[in-house]
């Protein structure tokens, strides 16, 4: 595991500083857990960003359409 150093305001410090003594967690696993999850929902919200602007491709859509009516055929058969 590597070792990474920062700087925070004062404020938020003293917040993580109170959240970790009420949680009974070391500050370390709760940024690490805090940067997980916010991670998590970056790369959701590209994953929805990116679904949107599929949805707005008439080529994709012609695709996903030939797509589904091949295998409607398919589970018919």
């Amino acid at each position: 595991m590597a070792t990474f150093t920062s700087s925070l305001p004062d404020d938020l410090l003293n917040e993580l500083n109170d959240k970790a003594k009420s949680l009974s967690l070391p500050k370390n696993k709760l940024i690490e857990k805090a940067l997980r999850l916010f991670l998590n929902q970056i790369t959701r919200a590209e994953y929805i960003k990116s679904y949107q602007q599929m949805a707005d491709d008439y080529d994709v859509l012609s695709v996903a359409e030939e797509g589904m009516a091949e295998y409607l055929n398919d589970l018919e058969d």
